[in-house]
């Protein structure tokens, strides 16, 4: 598999992005790029653990309908749903409908709700490695890494859910505390 696709507009981009209109705006707008604030993080963390086992696409293209029905990621709103709550979830075709992974989303925002202002950005940016070389292939990107994996470890410590290593090194790469755009990409 080549590392680099070129795209209608002559950009060289990491390969993964294909020829999918909306995933080539998320790797030129989105992915990699810094992104800081308890809520949004929240939102990462929670949009990252609905994705495991499935593929980003699916929740990119999902996202408007998760931002409307978990009340726009707002940590304190999402910490009050209810059985009844989930229950509304699990009917709304325009999620994934995984009760296990409803209720980890609302357990994790009682969760960030009991920690100070900018605690949970504070404390995912502190697993964030020193920046080091960019992949020269798609193959040189690892699933996890000893900074994903002690992520991993201090939030379970903490109690939340669906912040597996594999998982948290994606919200590293989406929120730009790695760099893995391949060497040759435009975004690089």
């Amino acid at each position: 598999m080549t590392s680099l696709a070129i795209g209608p507009d002559e950009r060289a981009r990491c390969a993964w992005v294909g020829d999918d209109a909306e995933y080539r705006r998320y790797h030129d707008e989105e992915w990699g790029t810094a992104l800081h604030g308890d809520r949004a993080l929240f939102e990462k963390m929670a949009l990252e653990g609905f994705q495991a086992g499935l593929s980003w696409i699916t929740i990119l293209r999902k996202r408007p309908r998760f931002r409307e029905v978990f009340a726009g990621f707002d940590v304190a709103a999402v910490a009050e749903f209810d059985e009844s709550d989930v229950e509304r979830l699990m009917t709304d075709a325009g999620i994934i409908r995984n009760r296990a992974k409803i209720e980890a989303t609302i357990d994790n925002a009682r969760i960030v709700r009991t920690m100070a202002d900018g605690e949970l950005d504070e404390l995912m940016w502190s697993f964030a490695p020193v920046p080091g070389a960019r992949p020269a292939t798609l193959s040189d990107v690892p699933p996890v890494t000893p900074e994903s994996t002690a992520m991993s470890t201090e939030l379970r410590r903490r109690g939340f859910r669906f912040v597996g290593p594999t998982t948290m090194y994606a919200l590293m790469q989406s929120t730009g505390m790695v760099d893995d755009h391949v060497i040759g990409c435009w975004r690089g």
